[in-house]
Parts: C-alpha cells; structure tokens; sequence
C-alpha cells in the first residue's frame, strides 16, 4: 500500500505539463472510467445503486493525482448520475423527494473519502522522506566506513611488502609474498561490494576474478614465459563466499606457478568460473608436468593446501584434483 501513496502523477510529470493540467486530465479519465463501468452494469441491472461506482473513481483520483483530483472526479461522476441516471433522466431538475437528502449523504461521503485518502497520501509521503533520508545516512556512514577498510588493508599491504623486500630472497620472503597475495585477494572482494549492479553484500565474481587473475598475472609471471588465461561467468555471491573463492583461486595458481612446470621456461594456466546445475564450479587446470604419485588433493606445500581445503570447506565446496604427464586440473564444485 505504501507505494500506492508514494506515486503523485502531478509531480511525476510535472517536466512534461504543469499539476493541475495532470490534475484534470486525471480525474476526467476517472470519471470515465467509473461513467463506463456503470455503462456495463446498467446492461445487466439497470439503475442499481446509481452512486456506487463513483467511489473507486474518486478513491483513485486522490491517491494518485491529490484532493483537486479526486474532487473533480467526484463532481463529474454525480453530474453524469444525476442527470442520466436518477427519473426524470437528461435533466437536472428536482428528482424524486429522497434524492436531495441521498445526494447529500453522496457528497458527504465524498469529502470524507477525499479526506481520508489526503491524509494517507500525505502519511505515506512523509514516511517515505524519511526513508530517504536514512538510506542516505546510511550510504554516508558505508562510504566512509568502506573508505576506512580500504585504508587499513592498503596499511596491512604495505607492511608485509616492506617485510618482503626487507627478508631479500628465501623461504620468509616467499611466505610474507604469499600473505600479501591473500590480503590483496580480500580486499578486492571488498572493494566490489560497493560497486556495480550487485545486490547489497554481494560480489560481482566475473569482475572479481577477472581482476584477481589480472594481479595474479603481474605479480607471478612478469616475464610472460608462463600465462594465465581466465573466464568466468556473472554471478552475484556474498561477500564471504565470494572471499573464500577468492583464496582459493589464488592458492591453486600460486601453487600452480610454482610447481607445475619444474625447469621448463613456457606453460599455461587457465581458470575458468561458470554456473552448474546446483550451484558453480571453479575450474584451475594448466599443462605442467603433473602431480608427483602419491599426491592426491593438490600441490605439495603443506601449508598452502590446508589452506585450499579449509576454504573450500568455508565457500561450501567439494575439490577434486585429476593429474597426468599432461598437466594437473583441479575442479571446485560449490553448492548453490
């Protein structure tokens, strides 16, 4: 019903003609539309309750055109009764001795319709402004909150690059680059939660990858011998789901980079997201050397895949992992 008040036509097409032109354009085609239906009703029960179908009329006129609306409908629709419809007809002469007083009780049972649907409409409207003005509020105090999250994660980020270049080459450089790659993976979710046409605390994922596998590429393969090629279909998932997908993402092409291709100079990585009956599947395949026997569930890393396996677990997935001499693939069904 709130929207119903909410809809004022004069104001709605206040650029194309001025209130009160829409007002009496307005009431004239509910009056019409009132006239007609008593039309169709006089073919099956000619002259029953000559003043009923007047009141939608007029209930409509106000709602959606204001009181000068709806008033002007109401005197159209006793005009056109009055003289087609109450003996003697095509007259406005005196009728029968009870139809003054019932015109009367018509009236004012109009005024008090108009009255009532003003004062909702007005009700509504001022309900809706300060819906407004919240929804405001609230965009303001998400601005600045999402202005503060991007702060802090670009702090968190340059630390562990200081740390990074600081430790120089080894095992405590490669680990410290690894917990960059998850917290810029993170904040690109975040930074996507405020963007575009998802639904609020959504991640756009064709977006979000396409953008992580753009990082991913510069920061893994500057060189160019090995390249990532990415796809991924258009999907609107939560903002953890969508983070936990992420990470995944960025373990298995880290892992990937970093084991499959040995000594060899050139290879490929593809990543693909689409939609499945059910759910999504993320696919991460390349045409490296293959998983050493033995190795079931992903690289070898220890730490890198209990990662894998516990954000799986977190996005609600399954993982399964097919390798040969020509190259590994490791498929993520996730549940709707």
């Amino acid at each position: 019903m709130g929207r119903i008040g909410e809809l004022d036509l004069p104001e709605r097409l206040a650029p194309y003609a001025p209130a009160w032109v829409t007002q009496l354009l307005f009431a004239f085609l509910c009056a019409a539309a009132g006239i007609f239906a008593r039309a169709l009703v006089d073919i099956f029960a000619p002259g029953a309750g000559p003043f009923a179908l007047g009141y939608p009329a007029v209930l409509v006129a106000a709602l959606f055109a204001r009181w000068q609306s709806g008033a002007l409908a109401a005197l159209l629709t006793l005009l056109h009764t009055w003289y087609f419809l109450l003996p003697p007809v095509n007259s406005f002469y005196p009728k029968g001795p009870g139809d003054g007083s019932r015109l009367l009780v018509i009236v004012i049972a109009y005024v008090i319709m108009l009255a009532v649907a003003e004062i909702f409409r007005r009700a509504v409207r001022r309900a809706s402004a300060e819906r407004d003005r919240q929804i405001a509020e609230r965009d303001l105090f998400l601005e600045e909150f999402d202005h503060r999250v991007k702060n802090n994660f670009t702090l968190v980020a340059s630390l562990l690059d200081m740390q990074r270049r600081r430790a120089g080459e080894g095992e405590t450089a490669e680990a410290l680059a690894s917990a960059l790659a998850r917290v810029e993976s993170i904040a690109r979710a975040h930074r996507h939660l405020y963007r575009g046409a998802s639904a609020p605390g959504t991640v756009d994922m064709a977006t979000y990858i396409h953008e992580l596998c753009t990082a991913l590429e510069e920061a893994l393969f500057l060189r160019g011998a090995i390249t990532l090629m990415c796809g991924a279909d258009h999907a609107a998932l939560p903002r953890d789901r969508a983070v936990s997908i992420g990470l995944i993402l960025n373990e298995l092409v880290t892992n990937a980079a970093k084991h499959a291709f040995g000594e060899r100079e050139s290879g490929a990585i593809s990543v693909r997201f689409s939609a499945r009956p059910g759910g999504w599947r993320l696919i991460v395949a390349d045409n490296g050397n293959g998983m050493p026997v033995g190795t079931r569930k992903g690289r070898p890393g220890g730490l890198g895949q209990r990662l894998i396996e516990g954000f799986v677990r977190q996005a609600r997935g399954a993982i399964r992992t097919e390798s040969s001499g020509e190259g590994t693939v490791v498929t993520v069904d996730l549940e709707a």
